[in-house]
């Protein structure tokens, strides 16, 4: 599953390299021709993702505790398994890849928010998506999913309105953090399923 996860991201990344037009056009389309009215809501939005990302584990495992329900602490530590493994994950693609952010690169895109480091794939996309995913993964209802991946959404462009990101590497970001929930899920579940086996 790991490789084929890699394979499908280094396909993604070698058919990008040929698309690198498509990328920046796309980028300044977006940032050069926003409505500036939209930047400070695009602001808020960009920096929600560590607030709802952190916030949305340690919120649900208090609860749990609270109400003595252990199936809603597991349910807690695998959103925040998910967003720490997404974590993980971008850093290590950011020093491998080692993409330039695209204002230092094109100095006529816009930098209005935050942006350091490695620009591929986005730290704020691959967390939002992983705690969108895993959280779709473990309440599998449609109002949950619905504002779920419209918010996680909503950050990765706000990372383009913003001009600190190609639409590329939210894309990337995308993968990775609906992968790391898909991954996490998969772990924990042949953990379980390892310790039940042992207990027989």
């Amino acid at each position: 599953m790991i490789k084929k996860f890699l394979l499908y991201f280094l396909l993604f990344f070698v058919s990008n390299l040929f698309s690198q037009n498509f990328d920046i056009n796309t980028l300044r389309s977006i940032n050069l021709n926003r409505n500036q009215n939209l930047d400070p809501t695009f602001k808020n939005i960009t920096n929600s993702y560590a607030v709802i990302s952190i916030g949305t584990p340690l919120t649900l495992f208090a609860i749990g505790i609270i109400n003595k329900d252990p199936q809603l602490k597991k349910e807690a530590l695998f959103i925040g398994e998910t967003v720490a493994a997404s974590v993980l994950i971008t850093f290590a693609l950011k020093r491998i890849i080692k993409r330039d952010r695209p204002f230092e690169t094109y100095p006529e895109i816009e930098k209005l928010t935050s942006g350091g480091g490695y620009s591929l794939p986005s730290g704020h996309t691959s967390i939002t998506f992983a705690t969108a995913t895993s959280l779709s993964i473990a309440y599998p209802k449609w109002y949950v999913i619905a504002p779920s991946f419209v918010w996680a959404t909503a950050v990765g462009y706000s990372r383009i309105h913003l001009g600190v990101h190609y639409p590329s590497d939210v894309l990337a970001g995308a993968l990775v953090g609906s992968g790391s929930a898909y991954l996490t899920y998969k772990i924990n579940k042949w953990m379980n399923k390892k310790i039940k086996n042992e207990h027989l």
